[in-house]
């Protein structure tokens, strides 16, 4: 079996340098089925509070939108979402169900409005499905007769590379990218972006998501836990925006 290298922070030349990662053929076939925007759950129906932010002027072309999703990446997703998925994986990988669910409830109680944990919990409930139909231990209840869990999706996504042998670091990437490529397609139509725009701007970020693997991996959880006070107050106006193309 083939076994690929993954060097994290060989997109951009003055990147701190970092262990290459590796994964084995059938691990990353899986991680790609996992990052993958045709993944069934639902990530391109929510903006994350981008909708608001250009619909109110907030964000007007390509630099606007590549700053807004730079202080996500360095500031959000590398100080709760990273360092929880490594938790929950390290968890999942003992069976630790008590201490994935725990950890989970610390994930969604980061989330700052209804509209951020509303895109975590439905993400999740709908991977707690397919992780069913796949048959993939979880510890979530979900179906007829039972009472739903809040699930967070970084919770399921944990399982699911823990499950398919996907390495920590190697699952980190993956989160990553499938995040920022929901948010440069929901950019694409909003702002709009042109499709060699989107390109570009997905390019111009890959050194800061290197970045914010790197920066992930020295948060403790103790530490978990962001503030992006215009994140925070473009999604709790979103709920209330009168035209929307994105879930709220």
């Amino acid at each position: 079996m083939a076994t690929h290298i993954i060097n994290a922070s060989a997109v951009h030349s003055q990147a701190a340098k970092t262990d290459p990662i590796t994964i084995s053929d059938s691990s990353l076939f899986r991680l790609m089925q996992l990052s993958s925007a045709g993944l069934p759950v639902g990530g391109y129906s929510f903006s994350q509070g981008l909708e608001y932010a250009i619909d109110c002027g907030w964000l007007r072309k390509q630099a606007d939108v590549h700053e807004w999703l730079e202080m996500q990446l360095l500031h959000s997703v590398a100080q709760v979402d990273l360092p929880a998925l490594a938790l929950l994986m390290e968890a999942a990988g003992q069976h630790d169900w008590s201490e994935v669910k725990r950890l989970n409830d610390l994930v969604l109680a980061c989330r700052e409005t209804k509209e951020l944990r509303l895109t975590d919990t439905a993400m999740g409930e709908a991977l707690v499905r397919l992780l069913n139909s796949l048959e993939i231990p979880q510890p979530f209840a979900h179906g007829r007769g039972t009472t739903p869990d809040q699930v967070s999706f970084v919770s399921l996504f944990a399982i699911a590379a823990t499950h398919w042998g996907i390495n920590s670091q190697s699952a980190a990437l993956g989160f990553t990218w499938a995040w920022l490529e929901n948010q440069v397609a929901a950019a694409t139509k909003l702002v709009p972006l042109g499709q060699t725009q989107a390109q570009v701007l997905l390019g111009d970020l890959q050194p800061v998501l290197s970045e914010a693997l790197q920066i992930a991996e020295q948060v403790d959880e103790e530490q978990i836990g962001a503030g992006l006070p215009a994140l925070a107050i473009a999604s709790a106006l979103h709920e209330q925006q009168y035209s929307r193309l994105f879930r709220s």
